[in-house]
C-alpha cells in the first residue's frame, strides 16, 4: 500500500520489521519518488540485468540492536538497486568490512538483500530512506523522512545504547529526532567530528544511558583522499560496540 503520510503510517508499525516493510511502499516526496525510479528505470551499464529495488530502502538489522549506525540516504545505484542500507556500492564495502573486523557482522561483504549477511548487535539506518538527485536531500524531504527515524529509535529504545553518525548531514538530523524520540539534546547542540562522543543520559522506558559517536562518512571522497581510513571506521565502531556492552 503506499503511504503519503509518513508519520501517521510510521507510529502504527508496533515492531521494527513492520516499520521496515512500511518504508517500503512510501511515497511521500515526489522529487524522490521520481529520482529513484528513474535510476531503477534507465540503470547503469554495469548493472542493466539487475532489477532494481527502486524504492524506499528500509533499516537493516535486528530489531534489538544496541548500536545504530546512521547514515545519510541511500545511493542510486547502490540501496536503490539492492535494496539494503550500504549494500552495493563502495562506501558499503568500507563499511561492512569494518564492521566484519571488529566481530560486528558475520562476513566481510555484502551484495544484495537475502545474500545472507548477518549483523551482530548493530543496525543500520539514515535519515532520508530514498536515494536523493545527487545524493543530496532538501531540508523538506529530511524532515518528511523525519517520522520514520523517530519511531525506529523509539521501538529500538529498550536495548539501544550506542549511535554511530556518519557524516554532518546525519549528525544534523539526529538531534533533532532524538528528542521527538524522548531522547532530549544537550544544550547548545553537539558539534560534529570524526570521533566525536556524546554521553546521553537513560531515560523511561530505556534500559540505559545512549551514547552518540561521530565519524566521517565512508563517502569514496573521504576514503580514496585518507581522510578517512579503515583503521578510523574500526576505532569508532570498537568504541560504540564497548559502550554498547557488546561482546
Amino acid at each position: 500500500m503506499a503511504v503519503l503520510e509518513p508519520e501517521r503510517a510510521a507510529a502504527g508499525a508496533r515492531s521494527v520489521a513492520e516499520l521496515d516493510e512500511v518504508i517500503a511502499g512510501c511515497r511521500a516526496c515526489p522529487r524522490l519518488v521520481a529520482w529513484r525510479e528513474e535510476a531503477a528505470r534507465v540503470r547503469r551499464p554495469a548493472y542493466r540485468e539487475w532489477e532494481y529495488w527502486g524504492r524506499p530502502v528500509p533499516g537493516f538489522g535486528p530489531g534489538d540492536a544496541a548500536v545504530l549506525v546512521v547514515g545519510l540516504a541511500p545511493a542510486a545505484h547502490g540501496g536503490n538497486r539492492t535494496g539494503r542500507m550500504f549494500t552495493g556500492d563502495r562506501a558499503g564495502d568500507v563499511l561492512f568490512r569494518a564492521l566484519y573486523d571488529v566481530g560486528l557482522a558475520d562476513r566481510p561483504t555484502s551484495t544484495r538483500r537475502g545474500d545472507g549477511m548477518t549483523l551482530r548487535g548493530v543496525r543500520m539506518t539514515a535519515p532520508v530512506h530514498c536515494a536523493p538527485p545527487a545524493n543530496r536531500p532538501t531540508v523538506e524531504e529530511r524532515d518528511t523522512c523525519r517520522a520514520w527515524l523517530v519511531r525506529e529509535l523509539r521501538l529500538l529504545r529498550p536495548t539501544l545504547r550506542s549511535v554511530v553518525v556518519l557524516g554532518g548531514f546525519g549528525w544534523q538530523a539526529l538531534w533533532p529526532t532524538l528528542a521527538a524520540a524522548g531522547r532530549p539534546a544537550p544544550r547548545p547542540r553537539p558539534r560534529f567530528g570524526h570521533g566525536a562522543r556524546v554521553a546521553l543520559p537513560a531515560v523511561a522506558g530505556a534500559g540505559g544511558p545512549l551514547t552518540v559517536f561521530g565519524c566521517y562518512h565512508v563517502s569514496q571522497q573521504n576514503t580514496f583522499t585518507g581522510r578517512l581510513t579503515p583503521a578510523m571506521v574500526r576505532e569508532v565502531l570498537t568504541e560504540a560496540a564497548r559502550a554498547a556492552d557488546l561482546r
